[in-house]
């Protein structure tokens, strides 16, 4: 099984500033060209969150029109700047989304990889949590089945990544005891996230947890207690995510493809992943205020 996973879009109205500034609906627009023309497409598509830029009803239409050309099912969790209740309205249809609750977690059964969508927003918070009832949550969707290969995904990571400012404030509360849940269910083979717009990996808990870089814009890598959240214009991507059973159990492998300037044809350059052939602009970054 492939799971494709996409994040952090940011997607605005028309004229936005992330519109402006990063092109983000030309980028994920990209993304869902790329993902559409591989030789192997994903059997799902994950989205971990920041899905829009404001939270608003239009911002979520102009999503969804830009996620409709895909070929596979896509299943949808929020972000800090996500809003829950603008996106329920729009994606209606979507049935694997609790239609109503202070929550969007879910599972998926329907795949050889069950699937399990963890909400972490915090409204009006950058940083996230999984607080008692989330984490009841988890413990029962776990539980009440019996063990199969479990696939997790979640915005916010639960690992310490390095970077201070993902690792402080804007951080995910009650990782620790997310992490003892973890810890009694091998069957967890991934935990993947967005929120850092950096690929980055950590064993942790007795699984991998990793997060993956924004179909737009990244965040600068600035390793230490001090650093600020600025963007800069590297290689926008996306990552896949491959499954196979083995001996009744799984062997989770990953593969990395870029995709890089939304305005060029599709161009394979090798086996590992391909690119938009396009130069980058000058390497720009804009420090947050």
């Amino acid at each position: 099984m492939i799971i494709g996973q996409i994040t952090d879009f940011h997607v605005t109205t028309p004229g936005g500033e992330a519109d402006r500034r990063y092109r983000t609906a030309e980028h994920l627009e990209a993304a869902v060209a790329h993902l559409n023309a591989l030789a192997v497409r994903p059997d799902v598509v994950v989205a971990t969150g920041d899905l829009v830029d404001g939270g608003t009803v239009e911002e979520y239409q102009r999503l969804r029109r830009l996620l409709e050309p895909l070929t596979m099912p896509v299943y949808l969790i929020p972000g800090n700047h996500d809003d829950r209740a603008n996106l329920r309205t729009v994606f209606s249809d979507h049935s694997y989304l609790p239609r109503e609750g202070p929550f969007l977690h879910y599972a998926v059964e329907d795949h050889p990889l069950r699937l399990l969508a963890l909400d972490t927003v915090v409204p009006g918070e950058i940083g996230g949590a999984l607080c008692e009832a989330r984490l009841a949550w988890i413990e029962a969707r776990l539980t009440a089945a019996p063990p199969r290969p479990t696939f997790v995904f979640m915005h916010h990571p639960p690992f310490r990544t390095g970077v201070g400012w993902s690792d402080g404030a804007a951080g995910l509360g009650g990782a620790d005891p997310f992490g003892e849940t973890v810890s009694r269910h091998p069957e967890i083979e991934r935990i993947v996230c967005g929120h850092v717009h950096r690929p980055i990996q950590a064993h942790w808990r007795g699984t991998v947890a990793s997060t993956a870089p924004a179909t737009a814009h990244q965040l600068v890598l600035a390793l230490g207690p001090a650093s600020k959240i600025a963007a800069v214009m590297e290689p926008p991507a996306c990552q896949l995510h491959l499954w196979a059973a083995r001996r009744g159990r799984g062997q989770p492998h990953q593969l990395h493809w870029r995709v890089r300037d939304a305005l060029r044809r599709l161009n394979p350059t090798g086996s590992c992943g391909s690119h938009w052939g396009a130069p980058r602009p000058p390497r720009r970054a804009f420090w947050s205020r």
